[in-house]
């Protein structure tokens, strides 16, 4: 047969599908229990979505649904590899990391926030990271202390 007639790979197709990898951030990976079984489950998902995605016969298109999953898969096999498990806190004396904390703003609003790994912070849902400004702030703090973020003072009212 002639060539063509045959359907070749460019490079500019291989191109395409190749996705740069999600960042990985430079702070320990530290998680909580349920974080690192998180993370495998999103690994699990990842695995499963490539092995289905390589089952489409065309090359092209393979390579065009496998590059989501693929990205996925380095990434979450990185985040469980590099995960440090931490426990619970010992006390609900000081802020730490897995503590739930509960402080009141300056403008009346009163905040619930627990202290977790980056990969399950979601402060929609009351979670936020340890690396970020607030939890670094509050991090060692005693119930009645104050902190300053910006020009908001935040004064801790419950450690659980």
């Amino acid at each position: 047969m002639s060539v063509a007639f045959m359907k070749e790979e460019s490079a500019e197709a291989a191109s395409e599908t190749q996705l740069p990898d999600r960042p990985i951030s430079p702070h320990p990976n530290l998680v909580t229990p349920a974080g690192l079984k998180a993370l495998e489950t999103q690994l699990a998902e990842a695995r499963a979505a490539c092995e289905a995605a390589n089952t489409v016969e065309d090359i092209n298109e393979r390579r065009r649904q496998t590059a989501g999953p693929l990205r996925d898969l380095r990434y979450f096999a990185e985040r469980v590899h590099t995960a440090q498990v931490m426990p619970d806190p010992a006390s609900s004396e000081t802020v730490a990391f897995g503590s739930t904390v509960t402080f009141s703003r300056d403008d009346g609003r009163t905040q619930t926030y627990r202290i977790v790994g980056e990969d399950e912070a979601d402060p929609k849902a009351g979670s936020i990271s340890y690396v970020s400004p607030v939890a670094r702030l509050l991090m060692g703090k005693a119930v009645g202390e104050v902190v300053s973020v910006g020009a908001q003072e935040l004064e801790i009212t419950a450690i659980s």
